[in-house]
């Protein structure tokens, strides 16, 4: 049992360190990538402090290796099989009885665990961080610009009043957040029922009030009216509608549900909000498949030849896969297959895919 436990211990340290080192490298030339531009920036509107730059590529680190969990768990995992088959230790393992799946076991539970802290810590921390690095971004460079479009679906938000809750969307937010334009606006009354649809041109954030120029309102069996300037009630504050406003990718796992139920309820597209949720929930998996498609390129002996081929081939094999499930993911945003559906077919394929050539190559 000691023995086990033992070995057990070493080989998933082993993935751990692999992952671990691939995420830490990628990080580093992401944040000297994002500085760099963050420079060019600072060059071109005006001169800010190297240390509040450093600062804002830091925040916004961790979103942009979220998304590399799965490519680093499949580089680690390919690594740490390498380390172990070179020096002869898998081939021990296997003189000693062990089969394929009993000395992946420890590299699947890392995986796994990797992909689940991702998803339930990881991942509200990178969006806090992302909207923390809005805020800094914005008062250092002062823009005026579009800093929070949201990527091909506009900007959009959930709000209450004192005549009660609003789902407000925008084709764009300027001015941190504090203007909109191609305003629409799903009003609500305090018992939750549809009251009326506001349609404007521009809209801005007063003191207790969203004010919204020429606006055409619409209610129940009524014929649509128009007015120069409407008003909707609103406990929003500027520090706070700038958080509201973010793409989904600043929208935290355990926030996403009430959102999507929100959005539904305003009969808005949330498309776009249950695919990010499940690619969260299939993270974990994710990281499971990757494990198996290193193990497929990586177990053949040191002495038989063509192990470069054969990582090469892993590697081209996972860009593919990452690829195909990229293009079922813009799929199901586009709202022609369900969420899950275009999120776990992919992951499964690849889990059959991997575990069949594991199979084969072990039983022949």
């Amino acid at each position: 049992m000691i023995r086990h436990f033992t070995l057990t211990w070493y080989i998933g340290r082993r993935f751990l360190t692999g992952i671990m080192a691939t995420l830490v490298i990628c990080s580093l030339l992401i944040f000297m990538i994002d500085l760099l531009e963050l420079l060019r920036l600072a060059g071109k509107y005006g001169s800010v402090p190297a240390m509040s730059l450093a600062t804002i590529a830091l925040m916004r680190l961790p979103a942009y290796t979220e998304f590399l969990f799965g490519f680093a768990v499949l580089v680690g995992s390919i690594g740490a099989l390498l380390f172990l088959n070179r020096k002869s230790e898998l081939a021990v393992m296997r003189a000693g009885g062990m089969s394929v799946w009993q000395f992946l076991w420890p590299g699947i539970l890392v995986a796994f665990l990797i992909g689940l802290i991702g998803m339930t810590v990881f991942n509200p921390l990178a969006a806090a961080g992302r909207t923390e690095a809005e805020k800094r971004f914005a008062k250092a460079f002062g823009q005026d610009g579009n800093l929070l479009k949201a990527q091909g679906g506009g900007s959009w938000l959930r709000q209450d009043g004192a005549d009660g809750e609003s789902v407000i969307g925008a084709a764009a937010a300027s001015n941190r957040g504090l203007t909109l334009t191609g305003v629409m606006v799903f009003s609500y009354d305090k018992d939750g029922h549809f009251t009326e649809r506001i349609d404007a041109a521009s809209g801005s954030l007063k003191e207790g009030y969203w004010q919204f120029d020429r606006a055409w309102v619409s209610r129940l069996g009524q014929e649509p009216e128009k007015f120069d300037t409407y008003l909707v009630s609103t406990y929003l504050t500027p520090d706070r509608v700038q958080d509201a406003l973010g793409t989904v990718f600043s929208v935290s796992f355990w926030d996403l549900p009430g959102l999507i139920e929100v959005t539904e309820k305003a009969k808005l597209s949330a498309e776009k909000l249950k695919v990010q949720y499940e690619l969260l929930w299939s993270r974990p998996l994710l990281c499971v498949a990757m494990v198996l498609l290193a193990a497929t390129v990586s177990l053949r002996s040191f002495r038989s030849g063509g192990i470069q081929t054969m990582v090469a081939t892993g590697m081209i094999g996972g860009f593919a896969f990452f690829l195909f499930s990229e293009i079922f993911r813009q799929i199901g945003v586009a709202g022609l297959a369900s969420a899950w559906a275009a999120v776990w077919l992919p992951v499964v394929l690849l889990l059959v895919i991997s575990s069949t050539v594991l199979l084969h190559q072990e039983d022949g």
